[in-house]
């Protein structure tokens, strides 16, 4: 299949009216022409934490969400997209918890990288440790088995609890493989066509590297999975905060990558009313990527724009966004901060509040990103032009539930109301329609408070520019009758 050159959707199954069913008839209803690139539906599989990424397994939805069948409606009329979490499981699936009651005889023992795995006697090294890019204090956790009466360390990148929920799977165990390959299967047979392989960069573990995207380990599992893929006629999406250099490698192997420095590019730009940086990073970047401005997560800052920032005007911008309402996600390891302690892992608030919830200047930042190469996707709280939501973050001690609103049927009927968001969806159905963005890009030359950016193809062209100064968005283009228009946007 080919992945569309339209504007995709990023929801919880549960945001956009609680259940899949409300999501599939809103989408009828409201957003038939607003997405037809697809739908990327976060985790809608049982779990026992992080929001749906430790899930229990792929082969059922959770009941709350709805059913197989929802999810192979939507998949008639829009690309379903949905995460694969391949580094890890939860503790409180079947495979697990018979690991847990059996011990080594379990017959899903191979399935986890028990620490003798790594380590000869099972005992972690701390020198070893220190050279990994940590996602928690220790990357592994200790639990009591009953089949041998003992204790087993087993490795954990994820995870807030200890023991944590997310338990990592052995890649290298051909009874991994087997189970991913049926999950995969499972997929096809749902109607699913665009799989993300969340966490991706963590699933190679080798003593003396970071355990973080080990080449050429690495492109070993990226090739199986992508010959399996390729049979099933499904797309791959690799989901790696690393180096941008990484992701160039990834881009390179042919893969489709995720634009995780465009979204502080922009911010940059818009909060210092300069395009330089942002002009320095069009001009070089690759095309073939998925763009985001927000996500479920947060403005991805380290390690993702590591030797592409000033660490000073880093923290300025950063302390902006706090100043309006975020928070911060910050790096663990000390070897994987900036040498002046520099740790913003990412930054937490939705997009139109770090933007200080300027109408004109969160349109101008969608138009920067429609009109930059790539599959644009289109986060559900950024749809709504959503604000921070402290009080959620009070409520559960979660940072990110900043940016994870659910909103009633009532809430997106009243949010499709609001001027920004009637403007943002003009703009995504010019988008979708305007033939010129399967042509060619240009960057073109501007003075330092402006963007001015260009697609044409066979006749049609598209300009865009943009005051830095004002934030006015204007599109001049060529209309059907093949005459000069303008479109305030």
């Amino acid at each position: 299949m080919a992945i569309k050159n339209k504007v995709q959707l990023i929801t919880y199954p549960d945001s956009m009216g609680g259940n899949l069913k409300v999501l599939y008839e809103l989408l009828q209803k409201h957003f038939t022409d607003v997405f037809p690139g697809g739908i990327h539906i976060l985790p809608p599989f049982p779990s026992s934490g992080d929001r749906g990424f430790a899930p229990l397994t792929y082969l059922e939805i959770e009941p709350d969400f709805g059913t197989w069948e929802d999810i192979r409606a939507i998949g008639e009329q829009f690309n379903v997209l949905v995460d694969l979490m391949v580094n890890h499981i939860s503790r409180q699936s079947l495979y697990f918890q018979d690991f847990l009651e059996k011990g080594r005889a379990s017959e899903y023992a191979d399935l986890f990288i028990t620490l003798d795995k790594i380590w000869e006697n099972g005992e972690p090294v701390g020198a070893d440790i220190e050279k990994m890019f940590l996602r928690r204090s220790v990357p592994y956790s200790s639990f009591s088995t009953l089949g041998n009466g003992g204790e087993e360390k087993v490795w954990t990148t994820f995870g807030k609890t200890d023991p944590s929920e997310q338990i990592d799977l052995d890649i290298h165990s051909p009874l991994t493989r087997q189970l991913l390959q049926s999950f995969f299967e499972n997929f096809k047979a749902q109607n699913v066509k665009i799989v993300r392989l969340d966490a991706v960069g963590y699933v190679i573990k080798k003593l003396g590297t970071s355990c973080f995207f080990v080449e050429p380990e690495i492109y070993e599992f990226l090739g199986w999975i992508r010959q399996m893929a390729d049979s099933l006629d499904m797309e791959l999406l690799p989901e790696v905060h690393a180096h941008y250099s990484t992701q160039y490698k990834l881009s390179e192997y042919g893969c489709w990558i995720y634009d995780f420095i465009l979204p502080y590019r922009v911010l940059e730009a818009l909060t210092g009313r300069s395009n330089t940086e942002l002009y320095s990073y069009l001009r070089t970047r690759p095309h073939k990527q998925f763009t985001m401005l927000d996500c479920h997560d947060g403005i991805p800052v380290k390690p993702d724009l590591d030797d592409l920032i000033d660490t000073d005007k880093a923290r300025e911008l950063v302390d902006i966004c706090v100043e309006r309402g975020a928070n911060l996600s910050l790096i663990l390891s000390e070897e994987h901060k900036a040498a002046d302690g520099f740790d913003v892992h990412q930054i937490r608030c939705t997009y139109y509040s770090a933007l200080n919830e300027n109408d004109d200047a969160y349109i101008a930042a969608r138009a920067i990103q429609f009109f930059t190469p790539g599959i644009p996707q289109v986060y559900y709280v950024g749809l709504m032009a959503g604000r921070n939501d402290i009080e959620q973050v009070e409520k559960t001690g979660e940072g990110r539930e900043i940016n994870r609103h659910n909103y009633t049927v009532e809430e997106i009927g009243r949010g499709l109301e609001q001027d920004v968001v009637k403007r943002l969806m003009k703009l995504i159905r010019f988008r979708n329609t305007y033939s010129a963005f399967d042509g060619a890009f240009q960057v073109l030359d501007a003075a330092p408070d402006e963007i001015r950016l260009l697609w044409e193809q066979d006749g049609k062209y598209c300009r865009l520019f943009i005051s830095l100064q004002t934030y006015q968005t204007v599109i001049e283009y060529v209309d059907e009758e093949g005459r000069p228009a303008t479109y305030q946007v």
